[in-house]
């Protein structure tokens, strides 16, 4: 269970309640989910109608106006109630923050999505490919856009789609040749010309339909370019992608709860009382919730300064550290629990075994753990560089 520790206000408390008068719900759908690799559909739809997509949408254009940190907690308890809901909703929560945050788009776009977004709108950037991978290491999208007769025409295939299923618009990238630029173009599921492929199947995270988008000869109008970003996209910083670790930390806590239960109430008859007399399981449960501990004020604390603008212009690569430490944190809780129920933790009926398929997910979701380690290396010597030029 989150610690009221980190739960600062009336409003996050409000929304934290909303959230666990669905849990039993929300888990029991979630698991079918899993076992079936279908979508959560109905956690989604009763999400959208509590109002919990437009929780990051500011209050000037009818939203909530929820920060940052609002978000991770809120997105922490619902992964560890069901990770693929969580996940799913995550990213248009996230495009959502960051859209309106940095004022990405012209005000006349900002006010019409807007309105979408209030009446149950659901948006995600699509941007990956399978030749280019994670847009974050720069690679061009051989989805591309022609303009002809006052409308952009676009060709392509999108990986990595997740909540397709759902997705009301689709947030996707393409190489304009003329303008020698990536563009963003917002295009509504209807469109003509744009399909779902259904590719996602895989042993983690089954149940986020993040299948292919197709698009084939998909006309759109000239305001449905909506981003012109400079380039590299990956050296921005941006707070809302801190939707992916709070997921994953909500799975270790899960995994967590079902080991301290376990050990609670397991006797075998080779002991007087449960395992968790044992000096081994009590060093696992103490290691659980040192690294659980660590991973939670280290997100918190990040996110807290993100959320304060004077503040925000000191981080440098603190998102990307906190992707790479609570993600690796995550799935060495969740060993460290399925060590402590053993072999049971490897029936299929048992919740730990999807844990530790999903939190592996992590692993893939950006930014990737080399690109953290490579960026803190090169900021370091960097810093050398001009400290050592101001003492010449």
């Amino acid at each position: 269970m989150l610690k009221d520790l980190f739960v600062k206000t009336p409003s996050q408390r409000t929304w934290l309640d909303r959230l666990r008068k669905n849990e039993v719900e929300f888990h029991q759908k979630g698991m079918i989910s899993d076992d079936l690799a279908i979508f959560p559909e109905e956690n989604i739809h009763d999400l959208v109608k509590m109002g919990y997509t437009s929780i990051t949408l500011p209050k000037t254009y009818g939203g909530e106006g929820l920060k940052v940190y609002d978000m991770v907690l809120f997105q922490e308890t619902l992964a560890s109630i069901d990770s693929n809901t969580a996940l799913s909703i995550g990213w248009s929560l996230g495009v959502v923050g960051e859209i309106y945050e940095k004022k990405l788009w012209s005000d006349d776009n900002l006010q019409f999505f807007a309105k979408e977004i209030v009446n149950g709108a659901l948006v995600n950037r699509a941007v990956s490919e399978a030749q280019t991978g994670s847009p974050t290491r720069g690679g061009r999208p051989g989805t591309y856009a022609v303009k002809k007769d006052g409308s952009w025409i676009l060709n392509g295939r999108k990986i990595f789609t997740t909540m397709s299923p759902a997705l009301t618009y689709f947030l996707t990238s393409a190489w304009i040749e003329e303008k020698q630029s990536i563009g963003f173009f917002l295009i509504h599921k209807d469109t003509p010309g744009l399909t779902i492929d259904e590719t996602w199947d895989v042993m983690a995270m089954r149940g986020t339909g993040s299948h292919d988008l197709v698009l084939d000869n998909v006309k759109v109008e000239e305001s449905n370019l909506v981003e012109l970003p400079e380039l590299p996209r990956g050296g921005e910083i941006n707070g809302w992608i801190l939707h992916i670790p709070a997921c994953y930390l909500g799975i270790a806590q899960a995994a967590r709860d079902y080991a301290v239960h376990f050990a609670n109430h397991h006797s075998p008859n080779s002991l007087k009382g449960p395992i968790s007399q044992l000096p081994n399981v009590q060093q696992l449960l103490g290691e659980i919730d040192l690294e659980l501990i660590n991973a939670r004020h280290l997100i918190y604390s990040v996110a807290a300064v993100y959320d304060h603008e004077s503040q925000r212009e000191q981080l440098t690569n603190e998102l990307g550290v906190v992707k790479h430490v609570v993600t690796n944190s995550a799935i060495s809780i969740v060993d460290k629990a399925m060590r402590v129920v053993g072999a049971k933790s490897l029936q299929r009926n048992n919740p730990l075994q999807r844990h530790y398929r999903d939190v592996r997910a992590g692993l893939h979701n950006p930014p990737m753990d080399d690109m953290t380690i490579k960026k803190l290396a090169l900021t370091a010597l960097e810093e050398d560089k001009v400290k050592s030029a101001e003492q010449v």
